[in-house]
């Protein structure tokens, strides 16, 4: 049963188990922190394929193999999946998908995708609309400056607030097993524009909606960040944590002792040349999928909140200088 708390927040009674979890990361996220944690690794850019495009719908089809083998499900078993990246329409989602004849539903959120999908698979799953359903994202560096910026042979010159779209995909698969890390309470995300133009400053533009969804999560639920064991953002990278921090500051909210960020994790920023972090709808996807699905199952933690946030522009309104709305949807992830 899903149920209504306060203004902005929704709750599962029973709250849906992600019984199956995949991470696919690039050569390059291989060398960060992380690079132990994911489930694969893709050494290739091109993934032995014509295009960069290709590789990434490649991505997803090998998060999602991964986590439908690691829950010892088929995919005939599935009732729908939600998916979705940066490209335009959604394509590394539909090609990525065609072999595995899953019902779709094409999602997009920008970096705030994996999130999306994972409230729209819950409510799938405690409403009864599925027995089992799954989200996967994906993002891939070369793809991503192709379209939002330059093409890598222009030899573009990135800005100090500028983030590096992660090369990476992750997977999860929902069903009402009453066990493992479960979906427990979500927040969806109101559309923010503080007038941010700049392309390569995203984690300014995304900290007011991150902000903001997170307030209306714990005015809803009468909780505090002293509640939670990690508050987790995904992914406002170095300005965009620094930016939110300060928001929250404005209400009273502290959440330094328990955030960490999603763009923050992946890369080491003293060895790898980053900038402010990392970026992408594989980051967040990524990095959840591994590292913290993992610490949840093993106990580490047992409730946090899960964030991602996500810049809606696109290469058209860019191009004519409007400015960069942002969203952020929230999940409340515990053991039973």
């Amino acid at each position: 049963m899903i149920r209504r708390i306060g203004g902005h927040t929704i709750g599962f009674e029973e709250m849906p188990s992600i019984v199956g979890f995949a991470s696919v990361a690039g050569k390059f996220e291989s060398q960060g922190p992380l690079g132990k944690a994911f489930d694969k690794i893709i050494y290739d850019s091109y993934d032995g394929l014509d295009t960069y495009e290709q590789a990434e719908s490649r991505f997803q089809s090998e998060a999602v193999t991964e986590a439908l083998t690691k829950a010892k499900i088929k995919a005939e078993e599935v009732d729908c999946i939600f998916a979705g990246d940066l490209l335009n329409q959604c394509v590394g989602s539909s090609y990525g998908l065609i072999d595995f004849g899953i019902p779709y539903l094409g999602q997009y959120g920008a970096c705030s995708t994996m999130a999306q999908g994972l409230i729209m698979a819950s409510v799938f799953v405690e409403s009864g609309a599925a027995k089992t359903a799954m989200c996967v994202t994906s993002s891939h560096f070369c793809s991503a400056e192709r379209q939002y910026r330059f093409p890598l042979e222009y030899g573009g010159v990135r800005t100090p607030t500028a983030q590096w779209t992660v090369t990476g995909s992750g997977s999860c698969v929902l069903k009402n097993a009453k066990k493992g890390p479960c979906i427990a309470r979500a927040t969806v995300g109101r559309i923010v524009d503080l007038g941010v133009k700049d392309a390569n400053n995203m984690g300014a533009a995304m900290a007011p909606a991150a902000a903001q969804t997170l307030k209306n999560y714990f005015d809803d639920t009468g909780t505090s960040p002293r509640d939670y064991d990690l508050i987790l953002t995904g992914d406002l990278g170095e300005v965009g944590s620094k930016s939110l921090y300060d928001l929250l500051l404005l209400e009273d909210i502290d959440i330094r002792n328990r955030h960490n960020d999603c763009g923050l994790m992946i890369f080491d920023r003293n060895k790898q040349d980053v900038h402010a972090g990392g970026s992408g709808c594989g980051c967040a996807a990524s990095v959840f999928c591994s590292k913290i699905l993992s610490d949840l199952s093993s106990g580490i933690y047992n409730n946090i909140l899960f964030m991602a946030t996500g810049a809606l522009m696109s290469p058209t309104t860019c191009g004519q200088g409007a400015t960069i709305p942002s969203i952020a949807h929230l999940v409340n992830v515990k053991n039973r």
